[in-house]
């Protein structure tokens, strides 16, 4: 952690650390002085008698000694005034800074793993407590630099203690071992709950996000969910909170107890003190420094050690932040990688292909042979469940396949480098995302290398037919849409299906895939749109998955799929001859417009 915050700024480290070092050698200095003070005030009342006023004793100095220790004790004052201001500046500037790098390696870090890692509930709970205790813990670093400052301080607050009684030291020690122990203990007792509890604090998280979003407000309403999710909401809320609160009243009895130990031991050693001090054996200036030296470093001491045990107990929350960080993506680029074949010249094949997804023995495609010729529009088409959706996730690599191969003009997507496999497919899922952006970012999101280029993003709206719903909005590609942004607008759902298909024509792909993302549009519109990806140039291909068989009756050729497998292939019409699965659905659907 130390490591990363260097690396933040280090000369905002540096600073933290040069003025807390001053900081932490002032308390025992002043004590010292104020013990010279005292000696030197007993020591003139018996010398020489007060002068007339103060201004004659200052102007007069006659008593020189001690004014230079008086000023001493003022410059101290005006420095540790001046440190604490400046320690209070850098280390906000240093925190904010670490607080956005760690942000940011989360951010960076996520961006690289695989979806089936993301798909984990395991993978899930790792990453909620890291992104809540990263955020959550920024203040271990001030806590760092405290222990740090505090140690100082303690060291030289016991050194001078030892010159006169080295077992007062000792025996304060002892006595505060418990205390620590103590927190130790407790502090690993609630690291442990809070890991247990995270699925629990997870479903509350979203509890929380859908009781209150604008999103959800629409059928929470109709269907007066309201009170359900308050009562799921606060059954899980109640169960968290009174195990933590055994807890807490637990560690609250036994830090009670164990503080005791600890104040008893200091009070024990001022009664020496005080007695030594009467039989003459300290000074008053004696007494003064070891009374308040000894208060300091028991305070001292004691923060010291519940600071290394709370510390220690962050650090496991951070452990959970560094172990996100060590995961690795199973689906990386070869180290020899070849690029993607552009334009592609011959087409994509997959063979023999089977794949299941993790944690399951069902296949959800098993000894899959297609081919999708270059210039080609497919058609997927099937019931829920045949394996379209995980189709498109193959081609993509968002999953590796169990069984068999898939290749590009000859090419395996194993061999490719996956960014520049990705670059040059353009997909648009059912669940798109409807991003909180202005109108020109949401479409530029499909090549956001080109976010300047107004010329193509305004072609790629013309070709998802988003265009028109552009030109309604009052401020155009620069309107912000969705309703968490000042002046957002909110679309229909078949308006943003048409920013969605605009993203995947901005990325002027060698394959465009639309998995279900019409389901919004009007039947014509969706027809106009299946239309412009046929008409793509020699090249590229174009791959749909729809349930509309009126729509994709115009496709080049059509695949059924049934539990993972091709089913039949060929155009609507030789579909419809073979009198097979096809021909059934579609006579179905046809009834409904009957």
């Amino acid at each position: 952690m130390f490591g990363q915050l260097w690396a933040c700024s280090p000369s905002l480290t540096l600073a933290s650390a040069v003025l807390r070092l001053v900081q932490a050698v002032q308390p025992a200095v002043a004590l010292y002085v104020a013990k010279l003070i005292v000696d030197e005030v007993i020591h003139l009342s018996h010398v020489a008698g007060p002068s007339a006023s103060v201004m004659e004793w200052v102007t007069q100095g006659g008593a020189g000694r001690l004014q230079g220790l008086l000023g001493a004790e003022f410059g101290l004052i005006i420095l540790f005034d001046l440190t604490s201001r400046g320690v209070a500046l850098v280390d906000g500037l240093l925190n904010e800074r670490y607080v956005n790098a760690v942000s940011l390696a989360l951010m960076e870090h996520a961006a690289t793993l695989d979806l089936q890692q993301f798909e984990s509930s395991a993978l899930q709970d790792l990453l909620e407590r890291a992104r809540r205790q990263a955020s959550g813990r920024n203040n271990l670093l001030v806590q760092l630099f405290n222990i740090a400052q505090t140690a100082v301080t303690a060291l030289m607050l016991a050194i001078g203690v030892t010159v006169f009684a080295p077992w007062m030291v000792l025996l304060l020690v002892v006595a505060l071992l418990p205390s620590a122990a103590g927190e130790a203990h407790f502090n690993a007792r609630a690291y442990r709950l809070a890991r247990t509890k995270t699925a629990e604090r997870r479903e509350m998280e979203y509890l929380r996000y859908v009781g209150a979003s604008a999103e959800h407000a629409k059928e929470l309403k109709l269907f007066g969910l309201g009170d359900f999710l308050v009562g799921r909401f606060r059954s899980a809320a109640a169960t968290v909170l009174d195990q933590n609160r055994k807890l807490a009243t637990r560690r609250f009895v036994w830090s009670s107890v164990f503080a005791a130990i600890g104040s008893a031991a200091y009070y024990g050693v001022y009664v020496v003190i005080v007695w030594d001090t009467v039989h003459g054996r300290l000074s008053v200036g004696d007494l003064t420094f070891l009374s308040g030296s000894f208060l300091r470093l028991h305070g001292l001491l004691s923060s010291l050690l519940l600071g290394i045990t709370q510390t220690a107990a962050q650090a496991q929350y951070l452990d959970d932040f560094y172990a996100f960080l060590d995961l690795r993506p199973v689906i990386r680029s070869p180290a020899l990688a070849r690029p993607f074949p552009s334009p592609i010249r011959e087409g994509i094949r997959f063979q023999g292909v089977g794949f299941r997804y993790p944690g399951t023995d069902i296949w959800a495609v098993r000894h899959l042979d297609l081919t999708i010729h270059a210039g080609e529009t497919i058609a997927l088409v099937g019931e829920n469940g045949a394996g379209k959706t995980t189709i498109v996730k193959l081609l993509t690599r968002l999953y590796e396949p169990d069984e068999g191969e898939i290749t590009v003009d000859g090419v395996s997507l194993r061999d490719m480098d996956l960014h520049d496999l990705r670059a040059h497919i353009g997909v648009i899922f059912q669940d798109f995302v409807r991003y909180s952006l202005t109108a020109s970012e949401n479409i530029a999101v499909g090549r956001i290398s080109a976010l300047a280029d107004t010329a193509r993003i305004k072609a790629a709206a013309r070709e998802g037919l988003a265009d028109g719903v552009v030109g309604k909005l009052p401020m155009g590609y620069e309107q912000p849409l969705g309703k968490r942004v000042a002046k957002g607008r909110d679309l229909s759902g078949g308006e943003w299906q048409k920013i969605a298909i605009s993203r995947a024509y901005m990325r002027d792909a060698d394959l465009l895939i639309l998995d279900e993302p019409t389901s919004a549009l009007d039947a014509r519109a969706e027809a106009d749109v299946f239309e412009r990806m046929r008409a793509l140039r020699h090249g590229k291909a174009a791959l749909v998955i729809s349930h509309r068989f009126s729509t994709v009756r115009t496709a080049d050729r059509i695949v059924v799929l049934e539990h993972g497998k091709v089913l039949e292939t060929g155009t609507h019409e030789q579909l419809l001859a073979m009198h097979g699965r096809y021909a059934e659905l579609f006579a179905l659907q046809a009834e409904g417009y009957q």
